[in-house]
């Protein structure tokens, strides 16, 4: 009981300085607390943050395409019918090429005449049959009834006035007014096609008489006024076994299709105009249908062919087995409403536009197998059909003489799901593949963006490194943390850990240009290395054990491991030193001509094998660092219970020690993972970035990451190319997130299971 003397005798103020320190540590603690939590918010809104960005650079692709209608008018009646109909790149002025030779140039936006010239025909001769080039060269010919040609060229200027542009359309005859004699015999072009380039033209006309012309002229620039001079070069007369209705001429004049409306069609190979020869003839339906329209896709590589049923197939020429060219069916899209009437192909991508009798408009793309728009827009049907040369614009005209101009929003249409992730037909390839090739020097270049080589880049990337990085990290985690003397440990664990500090450049920069060389020249020795090192090492540990016991005690328990770093090192020198000898004697003195000729597996001098040595040295300290960690934190009592109990260092850990640390364990080999499929430098630098699908350890390979890295740089903001590099992070970021969130649920099972021991 305290009595006045007890109160009077204790120091004044005794229990301030506590409840002062006491609430200045509750005060921290709060702080603390509330600067954790805000830290981990931050991170968790910075990766939605960074998820949604990538998200809406992504979803345009997948956006479908926007047709606008944007004006309806009559032209002008013309004195014959309309043979053709075009748009100049600006979408601001139509032209139309009439049977009389009237070419009528009209505004887009309402139909009023901007100018107007007529063709200088000869007397008492009409136009017969018309053709017209590529888009761009804006070449057109008039096949005339006595057997010649006019050739024209509609150009377009831009003037500007008062800070106002107008474009002001041209009518030009670069080989001049005078026709050119196609037929000698005088008789009437009835068909006609033409190709021109900066050497030489290619004429292929179809007389009344069903006679075939092929006729090719060489061309001679006068550099002092510019004028043009064509050179006619004799070519003999081709020949088919069917009606021809159709001619269709490739850009490079190399190749002609002759067509009949029941789909019979002659693939011919004119690149010797001298000696031309008939490649194929087969059929283009296999019931009875008729043709109803066909067309050159961009590249003249595919035709796009409709049938009465209103159905679209592409056509391509595929090189067989046996290394000859031949026209095969790769494609075929959904059936329109009704008969299409007519096809336009946009010029510089793999799309195309089709109308039929019901008015209804559709866009297609070959490649992506996509339907991005088909609906009716016109309560008439459509005949005729033009699209502009960047695909945003397209006038159609319909049976009451109506002309319709529309406005296309169409940015992304080579990206659908099958195009990213399944096998597609490309234009050439003798059957459907995954394929990564996002550009090329020609305009007519078939984008191909398929991201599973990519993928399966990045996860042989990950498992090569992986195979070399987990099964050393892991144990020599296990060794350090549960057989290694202390004092040995102080100083092996912040050595491995320090490796981690290395940049990844530097080791990307040393794979490439020393290891990848160094394996190439050693190959048999480095093969050798993953054989020798283990039955060596057991050979090894299998002779100190029969070591007398007093030469065993010399070394102290847990310093083992120091005698065997020389017996590495000696094993891996003699590896290197017996390659040469092992070269020569297994392999014919050059291991990559066995593997190519023997074995069909092709050889990289910067491949897998230098990517798992490379990115596995970087993994390592990750993967050692976690797992030890886990290890060493294993209870004290758990251990020398068990021994205790009788069981062996042995039993011990495989049924106590990694058990116990089986969550942190698992952490470890996430995070590596994790490390392993984000690395960049490494594999952009030690692969030789060749997106191939081939789980061969001695071929290259092209991650993810890597291809990020390099191509984002050079592409267009905002282009499709650029969006498919955001969607490609979008994947590795989407991985990762699902592959730590997996692991996150497995590691909290494991502590859960295990935590009672």
């Amino acid at each position: 009981m305290e009595t006045a003397t007890d109160n009077a005798t204790r120091p004044r103020g005794f229990n301030a300085p506590i409840s002062r320190y006491t609430r200045w540590r509750m005060m921290k603690n709060a702080v603390a607390a509330r600067l954790i939590a805000a830290g981990g918010i931050s991170v968790i809104i910075f990766i939605c943050l960074i998820f949604f960005y990538l998200a809406y650079v992504v979803v345009p692709l997948f956006e479908p395409a926007q047709v606008r209608a944007a004006a309806t008018y009559r032209l002008e009646p013309a004195p014959g019918e309309p043979l053709y109909w075009a748009i100049e790149e600006q979408t601001e002025i139509g032209v139309r090429f009439s049977r009389s030779g009237e070419v009528l140039f009209f505004d887009t936006e309402n139909g009023t005449t901007v100018a107007r010239h007529q063709i200088a025909l000869p007397e008492e001769v009409r136009i017969a049959s018309f053709a017209n080039a590529q888009v761009n060269r804006a070449l057109v010919a008039f096949g005339l009834t006595d057997g010649r040609a006019i050739l024209a060229r509609h150009q377009y200027h831009a003037r500007f006035r008062d800070d106002i542009r107008t474009m002001v359309p041209e009518l030009r005859y670069p080989y001049g007014e005078e026709p050119l004699v196609i037929d000698p015999e005088g008789q009437p072009l009835v068909r006609l096609a033409v190709q021109e380039d900066d050497d030489a033209m290619t004429l292929i006309a179809q007389t009344a008489d069903q006679r075939l012309l092929l006729v090719h002229f060489t061309k001679e620039t006068n550099f002092l006024d510019e004028s043009v001079s064509l050179e006619r070069q004799e070519t003999p007369t081709l020949s088919v076994s069917h009606q021809v209705d159709h001619i269709l001429l490739s850009a490079d004049q190399n190749r002609v299709f002759l067509v009949a409306n029941d789909g019979t069609i002659s693939f011919l190979d004119i690149r010797d105009k001298s000696a031309p020869s008939t490649i194929e003839q087969t059929r283009l339906f296999k019931n009875e249908r008729s043709l109803q329209a066909i067309a050159f896709l961009t590249g003249y590589i595919s035709l796009i062919v409709a049938d009465d049923s209103g159905t679209i197939g592409q056509w391509s020429l595929v090189r067989n087995q046996d290394n000859v060219t031949k026209l095969q069916r790769i494609r075929e899209f959904r059936r329109q409403s009704d008969t299409i009437t007519a096809i336009a192909t946009e010029p510089s991508r793999k799309g195309f536009l089709t109308v039929d009798r019901q008015g209804e408009l559709a866009i297609y793309h070959a490649t992506a197998h996509r339907v991005l728009f088909r609906e009716r827009l016109f309560e008439h049907g459509l005949q005729t059909l033009a699209i502009a040369p960047r695909a945003n614009a397209a006038i159609a005209l319909d049976e009451t003489g109506m002309l319709h101009f529309v406005r296309i929003r169409n940015e992304h249409p080579e990206i659908s799901w099958s195009a990213l992730w399944g096998k597609v037909w490309y234009e050439g390839y003798p059957e459907p593949r995954y394929v990564w090739q996002s550009s090329s020097a020609s305009d007519d270049f078939e984008p191909k963006f398929s991201l599973v080589p990519l993928t399966f880049g990045t996860l042989k990337a990950a498992f090569y490194a992986l195979l070399l990085a987990a099964p050393l990290a892991l144990l020599g985690a296990l060794y350090t943390a549960q057989f290694m003397a202390p004092q040995m440990r102080t100083m092996v664990k912040p050595a491995i850990e320090i490796m981690e500090a290395l940049p990844t450049v530097i080791l990307g920069f040393l794979a490439g240009l020393w290891l990848a060389p160094y394996v190439e020249n050693h190959l048999p020795g480095v093969i050798a290395v993953f054989v020798l090192l283990p039955v060596g090492l057991l050979v090894c540990a299998y002779a100190w054990t029969l070591l007398p016991d007093s030469v065993r005690h010399i070394v102290p328990d847990g310093w083992e491991a120091a005698l065997l770093v020389p017996v590495i090192i000696g094993l891996i020198a003699l590896a290197m030193f017996v390659s040469p000898q092992m070269e020569l004697w297994l392999f014919g003195g050059d291991v990559r001509t066995w593997l190519t000729h023997e074995m069909g597996v092709g050889f990289d001098q910067r491949n897998a094998i230098v990517v798992g040595l490379a990115m596995g040295f970087a993994v390592i300290p990750t993967i050692f660092s976690i797992a030890e960690d886990a290890l060493y934190a294993v209870p004290k009592h758990l251990v020398q219970g068990s021994l205790a109990l009788g069981a062996t260092a042995w039993q011990t850990m495989t049924r106590v020690v990694i058990l116990t640390a089986s969550p942190g364990i698992f952490s470890a080999l996430m995070i590596g993972l994790g490390r392993a499929v984000g690395e960049t430098m490494i594999v952009l630098m030690a692969t030789g970035n060749t997106p191939v699908m081939n789980f061969s350890p001695f071929e290259g390979l092209r991650t993810l990451s890597a291809n990020i890295a390099v191509e984002l740089p050079e592409s267009e903001v905002n282009s499709t190319h650029f969006r498919v590099l955001f969607l490609a992070g979008l994947v590795l970021f989407l991985f990762t997130f699902l592959v730590n969130s997996a692991a996150e649920i497995v590691r909290q099972r494991l502590r859960k299971k295990y935590s009672t021991l």
